[in-house]
């Protein structure tokens, strides 16, 4: 390349310059991900469910919830895996939205009319709710809770 040439040099130029702008644009992207993943938690629950149509409405009703990034229920060990903002939502919240859609997890129990509409290659062995089934969710927002809404004790925190 000639530097003499004034064509050449001008492309030269606007090459660097477009070089930098997408260095800078790499770089507050990475940022911009590291503080998401550094406000991100995981966690992993038991949630109760069968086959395929299952996985997609467990997974589905967690990823209703807002702050929600991954949800993934494996239909072999019934665990939900789930990550989500710990700044727009708690593993309660995600617990009772899957609770309402008619599957037990191991916080809240689904109402029975939930669970009487799910299809019949769903409907699965209901937990049984006792101190040593039941992992207690004390420490958390129960103004949703519809076990507290109920005045029914799903466990001793309740």
């Amino acid at each position: 390349m000639c530097y003499s040439d004034p064509v050449n040099r001008g492309i030269d130029i606007n090459w660097n310059i477009m070089k930098t702008k997408i260095l800078s644009l790499v770089v507050l992207f990475l940022m911009g991900m590291i503080s998401v993943l550094a406000q991100s938690k995981t966690e992993k629950f038991k949630v109760y469910g069968n086959c395929s149509m299952c996985e997609k409405t467990i997974e589905k009703a967690a990823q209703s919830v807002e702050g929600v990034i991954v949800a993934d229920w494996n239909k072999e060990t019934k665990m939900m895996e789930v990550s989500f903002d710990k700044g727009k939502t708690n593993v309660h919240k995600v617990h009772m939205a899957i609770a309402k859609v008619g599957y037990d997890t191991e916080m809240h129990k689904a109402n029975d009319e939930a669970y009487k509409e799910l299809p019949s290659c769903c409907k699965y062995e209901r937990a049984k709710f006792g101190k040593k089934e039941h992992k207690c969710h004390e420490g958390h927002d129960h103004s949703n809770c519809t076990h507290c809404q109920k005045k029914a004790k799903c466990c001793s925190c309740c």
